[in-house]
């Protein structure tokens, strides 16, 4: 069973950090690259960032490169989103993801979690 266990989301004024953990078990695949999409009600769920599998390489969507970090510690099976300089914008459901990627979209076939919910208060 493929579990994708998000944590560390919260209430974070804007200004403000916060760092996501992803535990990842039971993917079908090594070749599997973790990520994170987010989700507004209302809106479709769009890819934020991930890391490769393979070669480390990191990915991240234009609106968050210079404020987010990603980071996999292997041993762990765990990959982390540190996310600073948090704006109003950035609030949304945060789900930890797994499967291939094309550009910031996980392609058919991959799984995400339930996520976890960051809210920035201006």
């Amino acid at each position: 069973e493929v579990q994708l266990q998000a944590s560390g989301g919260g209430l974070v004024q804007a200004g403000g950090s916060l760092r996501l953990s992803c535990e990842a078990s039971g993917l079908p695949s090594d070749d599997y690259s973790i990520g994170w999409l987010r989700q507004v009600p209302g809106k479709e769920r769009e890819g934020v960032s991930w890391i490769g599998t393979s070669d480390g390489s990191t990915h991240y969507a234009d609106s968050v490169k210079g404020r987010f970090t990603i980071a996999s510690d292997n041993a762990k099976s765990t990959v982390y989103l540190q996310m600073n300089s948090l704006k109003p914008e950035d609030t949304a459901v945060y789900h930890c993801a797994a499967g291939f990627w094309e550009g910031l979209h996980l392609r058919v076939g991959g799984y995400w979690g339930q996520g976890t919910l960051v809210t920035v208060s201006s």
